[in-house]
């Protein structure tokens, strides 16, 4: 006899929600790796972010949705669905992430660890002396379920990307990073005020609303 464990049924449940999602039936149509990238789009059409002609580094970009969307922002519109997704560019793409993907025409990916100095100065070495318009991060570590532990190491990545962001961003650039309620949330939120004139939180719609995940926006260094 089967037993149906607790687990299955929470499996069972989330592949009929993502099955179901309207975001990633979308992101198939229009040949996005992830849902992941509606977040990104509305985040921008919201604020006006990513123009063509810029400096994008893209943290935690696996499997590239993110990457996608700016590639399709720096491409002419006529040269695909939704964009470019081969082509000329108009603008620079830095990706990095812990997980490898397949490449995604014009983007320069960085495979490795951010939290490793290693890999943040082959970051540095990429960006060079150009200032950077954008910092876009999805990045999140892998969650043990102990809140105290788990908001000690989102903070962490945050705290990295805002230091790598006062370093190469311009004076009127923009930080988005993903950020998760409960614990530590309030915290981060001052973090972000602390060091941009401008913080907007924002809970996209292709976010789930079951996730606890929300973005922060921070717009304009205060210390250039």
């Amino acid at each position: 006899m089967k037993v149906k464990t607790k687990s299955k049924k929470v499996n069972k449940a989330w592949l009929n929600d993502h099955v179901t999602d309207p975001y990633v039936k979308l992101a198939q149509k229009e040949g996005y790796r992830s849902r992941a990238a509606y977040k990104l789009k509305e985040i921008d059409e919201a604020l006006q972010l990513i123009k063509p002609g810029q400096l994008v580094v893209d943290l935690g970009a696996a499997p590239g949705a993110w990457s996608q969307y700016v590639r399709r922002k720096f491409a002419p519109k006529e040269a695909g669905v939704g964009g470019a997704a081969t082509g000329q560019l108009n603008g620079t793409i830095i990706a990095l992430d812990l997980l490898d993907f397949e490449s995604i025409d014009g983007v320069h990916f960085i495979l490795g660890d951010f939290r490793e100095d290693a890999v943040l100065n082959q970051l540095r070495e990429a960006v060079g002396d150009r200032p950077v318009d954008v910092v876009i991060s999805d990045m999140a570590p892998n969650l043990s379920g102990i809140e105290s532990s788990d908001s000690a190491r989102i903070a962490h990545l945050i705290e990295l990307a805002i230091d790598f962001a006062q370093n190469h961003l311009k004076k009127e650039g923009g930080l988005v990073c993903k950020v998760f309620h409960g614990s530590g949330y309030s915290q981060l939120v001052e973090l972000f005020r602390a060091h941009f004139r401008v913080v907007k939180p924002i809970k996209p719609k292709a976010s789930r609303d079951k996730s606890a995940e929300t973005f922060l926006v921070g717009i304009g260094l205060k210390n250039r």
